[in-house]
């Protein structure tokens, strides 16, 4: 039986019509690349940072690398959705969990767990990939809310981040989805 198709037909890009209402691919280069441009990381708290990579407004979740140069305890907050972490520097652990997130290591956090999340002074920098979906809802030591970010919230800090340091607010736009 003879074929038409060429034999190396994988090798070829899709030619047919694309779907409709599809966003656009997203692509942030270098993101390994911890010491880039400063203006790049907003200010979250004292000597604490994220670089925005994906911000899913239609999905509620956010994607980012938290930097934090400090030790001592940075948050305690409640999950509202699932939350995906990937350890790039340092390590970090949650007081409630016997278990360490180390450089090169993953963590999966459900929906509402809730831990208090702890550098330890042996740790000069940690970086951390993070997709959140939903929302962090601050607690203090008895669960009681105290605050929340989310991907609006996220944005919304970025934008006059961004604005401040002369990139303008507008360069926030690449991350939305």
């Amino acid at each position: 039986m003879t074929s038409s198709a060429p034999p190396d037909q994988h090798a070829l890009a899709y030619r047919g019509q694309p779907l409709p209402n599809i966003l656009e691919d997203q692509v942030v280069p270098d993101v390994l690349t911890l010491n880039c441009d400063e203006r790049f990381w907003v200010p979250q708290s004292d000597q604490v940072w994220f670089r925005p990579l994906l911000f899913s407004v239609s999905q509620g979740y956010f994607v980012n690398l938290l930097r934090v140069r400090k030790s001592g305890i940075l948050s305690r907050h409640r999950h509202a959705g699932p939350v995906h972490a990937t350890v790039l520097k340092g390590r970090w652990h949650y007081l409630e969990h016997p278990w360490w997130a180390e450089q090169g290591s993953y963590a999966f956090e459900p929906p509402g767990d809730i831990h208090t999340l702890e550098v330890p002074e042996d740790v000069e920098e940690m970086v951390t990939m993070f997709h959140v979906t939903g929302a962090y809802i601050y607690v203090d030591v008895d669960g009681n809310p105290v605050g929340v970010e989310d991907v609006f919230s996220k944005i919304q800090k970025a934008k006059e981040h961004y604005e401040k340091v002369g990139l303008g607010a507008d360069f926030v736009n690449q991350f939305i989805r």
